[in-house]
């Protein structure tokens, strides 16, 4: 003090003039800071591709583990039943794949050769209807023998089997995502107690109960979305094979896909390619596949999702479509298609710590004649509660590993 008091007067600065203390150290944790948000920014943009992928991975990892914990519980190893969901997966994409591949490359070039005649009927109609003479001779040359346009589609086609770099890249890619979601799936339950043995009790009942439910939502929301795509599959493959559209079952199985896994687009998506197809082989077909598109439509929506997802995905369709949107703005495609799962965990972890009340009597709770109260559908998942998830450890009967959400932390 005396020193601090004898600096004053040697400097002749008056107490009131003197810079504050916390000053330099406001300064500090400033350019900190700063410093650290810049850094932080940095590395999301190098390592962005990598935090896609993880986030794709941690989405498949919830959307197997049902499947491979039903498969663990009746005597599978872990590892094992991993390998078998992600066999029926590749599987099932392969097919897909391979028939949309056939099938385009077919429609391909029928409508290379069949381009001339259409060509030739719409000048033919512009003169008898419109009075106007169209010469359409040098676009037909394009789509005949040397053409460029028949060139091209020839091209087109021929690559949609052959092996490109953004193939190479694609597929070092996805190999990367089924590691990382092999690990999350066969090796769950031991980093599931790694990660809360770090943690008091009470926490890992919340990191244990956050997991549960993303793999209840994001299961749940994935076995719903396929059995409405088997339905959709299904019925669209009789009603096309009946009209006669070419290809019945691989445009049932790009309606069935598209219309249940792509959000938002998805219907419109899928009833296009059929209505395309079934306009250049016959135009009245395509009226029929119109029709049985939105009749299925109006059967799905009122008939069947309800059912399937009333006990999976209780999310309002407004918060679905925000959701979707908000996701497409911050990861893309990507972000679209895990928006709708995301949602339903958010929400469901959010409304377990929202006390609710008995409402009061007024008409802007009641809903019109036709339209029954929803039922209050319960938020908490099957596996159990987060209590019990977090009890016990090492002593843990030898399947209590298996069940979702149950794998109790290690003491140490």
């Amino acid at each position: 003090m005396a020193s601090d008091a004898r600096s004053r007067r040697e400097l002749h600065l008056p107490e009131r003039d003197r810079m504050p203390r916390w000053v330099p150290r406001a300064i500090g944790l400033t350019m900190a800071a700063v410093v650290g948000l810049a850094t932080a920014a940095w590395l999301l943009e190098k390592l962005q591709t990598l935090l896609v992928v993880l986030l794709v991975s941690m989405f498949l990892s919830f959307a197997m583990e049902p499947a491979v914990n039903w498969l663990a519980r009746r005597g599978w190893r872990r590892g094992l039943g991993t390998a078998l969901v992600f066999l029926v997966f590749v599987l099932a994409v392969a097919g897909f794949t391979a028939a949309m591949a056939s099938v385009l490359a077919d429609q391909i070039v029928k409508l290379i050769d069949a381009a001339p005649g259409y060509l030739s009927d719409i000048e033919r109609w512009a003169d008898e209807q419109l009075g106007v003479q169209l010469s359409t001779d040098e676009l037909a040359a394009q789509f005949t023998e040397g053409g460029s346009a028949a060139s091209v589609a020839g091209d087109v086609a021929s690559n949609l089997v052959s092996v490109s770099s953004a193939v190479v890249n694609v597929a070092v890619q996805l190999l990367t995502i089924v590691l990382f979601t092999f690990y999350l799936v066969a090796d769950g339950p031991r980093l599931r107690r790694l990660l809360c043995s770090t943690l008091l009790p009470t926490r890992q009942a919340m990191v244990l109960r956050g997991w549960e439910l993303a793999i209840d939502k994001t299961g749940g929301y994935i076995y719903s979305r396929t059995l409405l795509a088997v339905a959709a599959f299904l019925l669209h493959w009789a009603a096309f094979a009946v009209i006669g559209v070419p290809f019945p079952a691989p445009l049932a199985m790009w309606v069935g896909v598209l219309s249940q896994f792509v959000p938002v687009v998805g219907t419109y998506l899928a009833g296009l390619l059929p209505l395309l197809i079934a306009l250049l082989d016959n135009p009245i077909s395509a009226i029929w596949v119109a029709i049985v598109v939105l009749a299925y439509q109006q059967i799905e929506n009122y008939l069947l999702a309800p059912r399937v997802t009333a006990h999976t995905m209780n999310i309002h369709p407004a918060v679905a479509f925000g959701s979707v949107l908000a996701g497409a703005a911050l990861l893309g495609s990507v972000g679209a298609l895990l928006a709708v799962p995301a949602a339903a965990t958010i929400q469901a972890f959010v409304s377990t710590y929202i006390k609710r009340h008995e409402l009061i009597e007024s008409e802007l709770f009641e809903t019109h004649k036709d339209e029954p109260d929803e039922p209050d559908e319960p938020d908490e998942p099957d596996g159990g509660s987060s209590a019990q998830a977090a009890e016990g450890a090492d002593g843990a009967a030898p399947d209590a590993d298996t069940a979702a959400g149950s794998d109790s932390p290690a003491s140490g």
